[in-house]
């Protein structure tokens, strides 16, 4: 019996997760006492997983082009299958939250997805998870014998545990894909929302989009990723990748700054889960103060440039 866990990655290098998840199935598996397996599917180099805990790693090396929820679901079935791992560890990015239900039903696993923090018993294996739009938590019991975790992003933290690591390669089938990608298209040179410890959104309250410079120099100046509302992406300002909120990207930053946005309960579901919530906004009666932890009411074109100005001072001296 042994832990399996997922270290996603892009462009043959780990994402941020991938630590998490390898740090927290390293303490799962001693909760457990039994061993911790990563799973690597054309990911970057193994000895970066050994640095989080992870003695053995497998590689999966294939001609995937892209991410494809259906092969990626199957090449774990087949690896905790064959590693005999009776629980799967996996992120809660949009990506692990398509890729983990698939993976529990092909091995009639249960699931639980967005965990915060290790099992509180593993006999019964009871786990804390977000709840309703993370506006709660549950504590859910997987009473099946074999287990899948969606680990919730920024919520355990990577916990460098050196180790002395091997790795070794698996060869897994791939099913029908049934989809085929004729091309993709990825932004560069930013910082993407995905990996992002701090965010920086606009919504309509910045009036449009020539008057976007200033979010973008304020994430310049924090090494952020620019996000926006979902009615500055429908109405063609920002592309829909930028999209924060329930019906966009979920956001789990350690800072989410917010420029003129009023704080819709859709957009407050996607981005609750950031630890700290920074809000400037004119009315002060915007929903969203009452969901940040700080909150600046102001013209946004006033503020944002003294922000600006006043980061730049501090990180020069």
């Amino acid at each position: 019996m042994s832990v399996l866990v997922f270290a996603d990655s892009s462009e043959g290098k780990f994402k941020k997760t991938a630590f998490e998840v390898v740090s927290y199935g390293k303490k799962v598996a001693e909760q457990m006492g039994s061993n911790m397996v990563a799973l690597t599917i054309n990911g970057g180099d193994a000895s970066e997983l050994y640095k989080y805990g992870a003695e053995k790693v497998v590689e999966v090396k294939n001609d995937l082009a892209s991410f494809n929820a259906k092969a990626y679901a199957s090449i774990i079935k087949q690896a905790a299958e064959a590693q005999g791992a009776n629980v799967v560890v996996i992120d809660s990015s949009v990506d692990g939250l398509t890729v983990a239900p698939l993976v529990a039903v092909g091995l009639e696993a249960g699931l639980a997805s967005n965990a915060v923090a290790l099992p509180s018993s593993t006999s019964p294996f009871v786990v804390k998870r977000k709840a309703f739009s993370n506006k709660g938590f549950n504590n859910t019991e997987i009473s099946t014998e074999k287990k899948v975790v969606g680990v919730a992003k920024n919520s355990y933290g990577a916990h460098e545990n050196e180790v002395s690591g091997s790795t070794e390669s698996f060869d897994a089938s791939l099913p029908e894909l049934g989809v085929k990608s004729e091309s993709i298209n990825k932004a560069t040179g930013t910082v993407t929302i995905a990996d992002a410890d701090t965010v920086v959104s606009g919504g309509r309250g910045l009036k449009g989009p020539e008057n976007w410079g200033m979010v973008e120099e304020l994430a310049e100046v924090l090494g952020a990723a620019t996000a926006c509302s979902k009615p500055v992406s429908d109405l063609g300002w920002r592309p829909h990748s930028e999209h924060v909120g329930q019906t966009g990207k979920p956001v789990a930053s350690n800072l989410y700054i917010a420029i003129g946005i009023s704080g819709a309960i859709q957009h407050l579901a996607g981005v609750n889960a950031s630890k700290v919530k920074v809000v400037i906004n004119n009315d002060p009666e915007a929903p969203f103060f009452k969901a940040a932890e700080y909150g600046i009411v102001g013209d946004a074109f006033e503020v944002v440039p003294q922000l600006i100005e006043k980061l730049k001072a501090f990180k020069q001296s």
